[in-house]
């Protein structure tokens, strides 16, 4: 948590100033990272049974994909497709899909108590930043896969991450994530240049560093959280096996975020 409040006050900072207001909103920001890391700490919950956390976060996954799809007041075709990708990418059985489909309906409805849900949620798993994380992630990604973010969406997106505990620093570097994921699949020679670049900056915000951070500096970060997302310790927190594959994404991304920084700075 601690890499936060640079990462955003250092974004902030070099589109208002340049490099040097970069530093300067990066030092503001080291002073909230440090009350965020002391609030986190005195806010840990016990987390409910395995089991019935697994049943709730895929039930409320699916029903607050279909609430933010709904934003808008329809839902679109694209944002239809992108929902079964989920499911289709997440591997899942007849019976689930059809499960996962009602509860997408059910998310649909006007009266859905978004918030009421999602606080449930959080309280079950204990207040588990990795899960939620990994819930908000999901949910960004169908968003963008069904036509991107618009104005209602984002507000529902705020809604999701303010009752969940997910952070505008941490919503960054979950987008830099997918982003990432997108701009790896550049083909075009001239647009291979460019993206290089791009790729460079993407991956210092998936690690939540900045480019002067020294090599001990990336090698820590990296390592931070590649224990923070393994696979296997968000199943045995809570997470649906059948959404492993998401998780297995994100660390394949934080990997290749490393190996990006490396390789730029000629590590081995």
């Amino acid at each position: 948590m601690a890499w936060q409040g640079k990462l955003l006050g250092g974004v902030l900072g070099f589109f208002g100033g340049g490099p040097i207001g970069a530093l300067l909103g990066a030092a503001v920001g080291h002073q909230f990272d440090a009350h965020a890391e002391r609030r986190q700490a005195a806010s840990q919950i016990p987390m409910g049974n395995p089991f019935e956390v697994q049943q709730a976060f895929f039930q409320t996954t699916f029903e607050v994909m279909g609430h933010l799809a709904k934003a808008d007041g329809r839902v679109s075709p694209e944002e239809i497709r992108a929902a079964r990708a989920v499911m289709q990418e997440m591997r899942l059985n007849e019976r689930d899909v059809e499960r996962a489909i009602g509860f997408f309906t059910d998310g649909k409805r006007p009266d859905y108590a978004l918030e009421s849900r999602l606080s449930g949620l959080r309280r079950l798993a204990g207040g588990r930043a990795d899960l939620m994380r990994t819930f908000v992630l999901i949910q960004l990604k169908a968003a963008l896969s069904g036509g991107g973010l618009y104005a209602a969406a984002r507000a529902v997106m705020q809604r999701i991450c303010a009752t969940l505990g997910v952070s505008a620093f941490e919503y960054i570097q979950l987008e830099a994530i997918l982003r990432m994921q997108r701009a790896a699949g550049a083909t075009e020679a001239g647009a291979a240049a460019r993206a290089s670049g791009q790729r460079i900056v993407q991956a210092y915000q998936v690690l939540g560093i900045e480019r002067t951070a020294s090599d001990a500096e990336v090698r820590q970060a990296y390592r931070r959280l590649m224990s923070q997302n393994h696979p296997d310790k968000l199943v045995a927190k809570g997470l649906p096996e059948s959404m492993m594959r998401v998780a297995q994404e994100r660390t394949a991304q934080i990997r290749a975020a490393y190996e990006t920084i490396r390789d730029s700075r000629g590590l081995r």
